[in-house]
């Protein structure tokens, strides 16, 4: 089991603003850590949005990320090999072959390319950083931490993970990390775009003032990069859910993820049970999803995968994500609702635990968006609002269409949620500026759908599992 880390320093719990970098001024509960350069490190758990919904289980995944010492002897970092982007896998050494010799373990465990952890006694987290150039893939850090804080604010039911910003020693990083990396990832043709990756950040480390924007990826003081740390696991949907991507990277494989069964019963125009079956006789049609979903995909599983959706499209429209599609995971639970939400268990084998019987649980795949390291920057396209996914929605949560309209209001009087979003991330203001564009186009389109009576907000999972339907609710198609 892994276990939390002694922190070099004291918990503060006061807001830090960094002056002069976008980015690094963030704003939150500040853990600081000394490097062995005596560099000053920071872990910040980011204020929490206005009005959104925090399990414990959240705000104890930010202590524990935030209580992580990079530099302790039980801790070790690894260099990710694979993919498209470059990050750091930080593992627990605390026991076994390795026990307490980070050294040896970056040296022989890291050294083989893959993952560790069967060298460890557990993946504590990954670090991520921002690199974009033209020959690596994209990959902006505060927008893990966007993702995370505004599905708080929705109150969703697809699954962000949580996280949190890290500082690290950029000098050390090169060195136990970075030069690695670029090593480990050298002369191989299938990852040329993450080699290019560690390229980037290597000549970065070395000269802050070679990589552009300086300030996307530095500190002020250009003693250390910054990213997030977060912990994700699940597995990847087939076809079912990312689509069959058959049309090729960009438009045609997010226009391919439009035609699996929970997108296409999102289009109907029917009531929610008939644009179920509709969805369902549709995307069978195609010999891929057919096999894909398997024999019998239960109503409430479409339900559920249904709200989850709408969520994934409002998220990445707001924040212009360009590479949702083929990332989009999944986790097995035992779901059921109560008071009126929707709760969930991992199911780790097919027997249902004694004490959720009561709840007559259902073992649904619940959706794990893990990888949203691709919105938030203004140079990003953005494929939820170029393949019109907002304008086919004909169902959505009434809740959510609700805080959605609310969102948008508030960005227009620069209320309580404007300010939170211009001071807690350390978004320049083109920054900024996008995701208040992006929120009210997409208020617009689902406000003019209601307007013309096109949208029905009889997608609720929650009540749809407790008592086998969800009639439409009466929605006033403004803001209340």
């Amino acid at each position: 089991m892994n276990r939390p880390l002694r922190p070099a320093m004291a918990m503060i719990t006061v807001s830090w603003v960094m002056a002069a970098s976008a980015g690094a001024q963030v704003q939150g509960t500040t853990t600081t850590y000394t490097s062995p350069n005596g560099v000053q490190e920071r872990c910040v758990a980011v204020t929490p949005i206005p009005g959104g919904t925090y399990a414990e289980a959240d705000r104890a995944e930010e202590r524990r990320l935030c209580g992580i010492d990079l530099w302790a002897s039980s801790v070790a970092l690894c260099p990710k090999t694979w993919s498209t982007s470059p990050g750091t896998l930080v593992y627990d050494i605390s026991s076994g072959e390795f026990a307490n010799d980070a050294a040896r373990f970056e040296r022989e465990a890291c050294a083989s390319g893959g993952r560790a952890i069967q060298s460890s006694a557990g993946e504590l987290a990954k670090h991520k950083q921002s690199i974009n150039t033209a020959e690596s893939s994209a990959t902006f850090s505060t927008s893990s931490l966007l993702y995370y804080h505004l599905s708080r604010y929705f109150d969703a039911a697809v699954n962000v993970p949580v996280s949190v910003f890290r500082s690290i020693d950029r000098s050390a990083h090169l060195e136990r990390v970075t030069r690695p990396g670029v090593r480990l990832t050298d002369g191989k043709r299938s990852l040329r775009m993450i080699h290019a990756g560690w390229t980037a950040l290597r000549d970065g480390e070395i000269n802050p003032d070679s990589y552009s924007p300086t300030d996307e990826l530095f500190t002020p003081d250009r003693t250390s990069i910054y990213g997030i740390l977060i912990l994700t696991s699940g597995d990847r949907y087939g076809p079912e859910i990312n689509g069959t991507r058959e049309s090729g990277w960009g438009s045609g494989q997010n226009r391919d993820f439009q035609n699996t069964a929970p997108f296409l019963a999102l289009r109907s125009e029917k009531p929610l049970p008939e644009a179920i079956e509709e969805g369902l006789e549709e995307a069978r049609l195609n010999p891929k999803l057919d096999n894909d979903m398997g024999s019998n995909v239960p109503d409430q599983q479409m339900v559920v995968w249904m709200q989850e959706l709408t969520e994934i499209v409002i998220l990445d429209f707001i924040f212009s994500q360009q590479d949702r599609i083929g990332n989009i995971d999944y986790r097995m639970a035992w779901t059921w609702s109560e008071d009126g939400r929707l709760h969930s268990r991992d199911a780790t084998g097919s027997e249902m635990p004694s004490d959720l019987r009561a709840a007559a649980p259902l073992k649904l795949k619940r959706t794990w968006i893990n990888d949203n390291d691709a919105g938030g920057r203004t140079t990003y396209t953005d494929f939820a609002e170029k393949t019109e996914m907002l304008e086919k929605i004909r169902h959505i949560n009434p809740e959510t269409y609700r805080k959605l309209l609310a969102l948008d209001r508030d960005f227009d009087a620069n209320g309580p949620l404007y300010t939170y979003f211009r001071d807690a991330f350390g978004l320049t203001s083109r920054q900024l500026g996008l995701i208040v564009r992006h929120t009210a186009h997409a208020a617009s389109i689902l406000r003019e759908a209601c307007r013309g009576g096109e949208l029905r907000f009889d997608l609720d999972a929650a009540r749809f599992l407790a008592e086998g339907a969800s009639p439409a609710a009466e929605t006033s198609c403004e803001v209340p």
